[in-house]
């Protein structure tokens, strides 16, 4: 590629479906933004505990070419996703909405074995094989799931008290008596 080109700039679509199919072979580079319901999400959709009105994710991406000394220019790939889901907060299990906000950047290398030998010092660029049918799509949702809290909880000090624990609808005056001792239901067995 002559360094020199203009490249021309595709506008990606909104439309899911086209996100599944981006051709980040081609000499060109890419732009676009969009929302994505969660229900178009189906790995996120299965962590969620439910889905409010206006839960889902804006995300945006842009590619450029950046010159490497001594090799061809490498596609940069740049993601922004910003949204909110619910989940099952675990202190309190109840609902817990998140935002959740990331973004990542990518070069784009022809093989896997380049992307293998991709240094691992360089923590500002992840490498992803680049392909003529190249999942967007998969890679939105991959970098939602990579952002989930591994324990999602509320904030410190907005979990909602539990009324009930997991031994029954115990009543304050139930849990003040004392259980009997088992021993002693053994032993009064034991004489009948």
């Amino acid at each position: 590629m002559n360094r020199n080109q203009v490249l021309p700039q595709v506008e990606l679509s909104s439309d899911p479906k086209a996100l599944s199919r981006i051709d980040f072979c081609a000499p060109q580079s890419y732009q676009g933004a969009g929302f994505l319901e969660i229900s178009v999400l189906p790995r996120v959709a299965d962590e969620v505990s439910i889905i409010e009105p206006g839960d889902g994710f804006h995300w945006q991406v842009m590619t450029h070419f950046a010159d490497s000394p001594g090799t061809q220019p490498q596609q940069i790939l740049e993601l922004v996703i910003k949204g909110r889901l619910h989940l099952v907060c675990q202190g309190c299990l109840q609902d817990c909405g998140l935002d959740l906000a990331q973004e990542s950047r990518f070069v784009m290398v022809a093989t896997e074995d380049e992307a293998d030998a991709f240094p691992m010092e360089d923590d500002q660029l992840e490498p992803l094989v680049a392909s003529q049918h190249f999942d967007l799509l998969g890679l939105i949702e991959d970098e939602i799931l990579l952002s989930l809290p591994l324990i999602p909880k509320h904030l410190e000090g907005a979990c909602q008290a539990r009324t009930a624990s997991f031994g029954g609808g115990k009543s304050a005056e139930d849990a003040s008596e004392k259980p009997q001792n088992p021993f002693n239901i053994l032993k009064n067995m034991k004489k009948n």
